[in-house]
């Protein structure tokens, strides 16, 4: 007696649409997971960028607040201005200074003495801190406005007079260099203002 083979039964419509959704489920899924991912990356990487940035702005500025130059003959040159800003109630300090800097290496005279200044300027709708520098007895025509830090909210430059902290001084009107200098700068990290302090002490201050 032969056997009789039915014949093999295949997938319903019904079966391959309801395979179709899960698997359009869980595609959604995997995407939404790996964006999320990046996302948090991207987030990480930025903190992280800005962190430094931030540590190499604090160390600039306390290196250049300790070589700060200041002599009472010769106030046209050298000095040490700090003016309080603000900006949409959040403090935007100017600072200018005169300072030691390092030999560059370049072709154009240098005295070793340059001024320079931090400024708060918006670009894209965003704070940045600026920085300027010259030299004090070759200063060239044009002097560059270089980006030293973005995405920053708040820049803020205190000075001890020996009793308070003071937002404003002017060695032309104080006559010496703060005893020492407080530096705060806040940043947004994520939706979160993450808040940083430095002092630095001008090494000529007691002069």
């Amino acid at each position: 007696m032969n056997a009789i083979s039915s014949p093999s039964k295949g997938f319903t419509l019904l079966e391959i649409l309801i395979a179709l959704l899960l698997l359009a489920i869980l595609t959604t899924v995997l995407y939404g997971s790996y964006f999320a991912v990046v996302r948090a990356r991207d987030r990480a990487s930025g903190g992280m960028e800005a962190r430094r940035e931030l540590g190499a702005t604090l160390d600039l500025l306390r290196r250049e607040i300790a070589s700060a130059q200041y002599n009472a003959d010769d106030k046209q040159r050298l000095r040490f201005v700090v003016e309080d800003r603000d900006n949409f109630g959040k403090p935007a300090s100017n600072l200018e200074l005169t300072t030691l800097a390092p030999s560059s290496g370049g072709a154009l005279p240098e005295s070793g003495i340059i001024d320079v200044q931090y400024r708060m300027l918006e670009k894209d709708k965003q704070q940045i801190l600026t920085r300027q520098e010259r030299d004090v007895f070759f200063a060239p025509d044009t002097l560059p406005i270089d980006p030293q830090m973005e995405h920053i909210s708040a820049f803020l430059v205190e000075c001890y007079d020996g009793s308070k902290w003071v937002k404003s001084w002017d060695t032309a009107l104080n006559g010496r260099l703060p005893p020492r200098v407080r530096i705060t700068i806040q940043f947004d990290e994520g939706s979160k203002p993450v808040e940083f302090t430095v002092y630095a002490t001008p090494r000529l201050a007691s002069s």
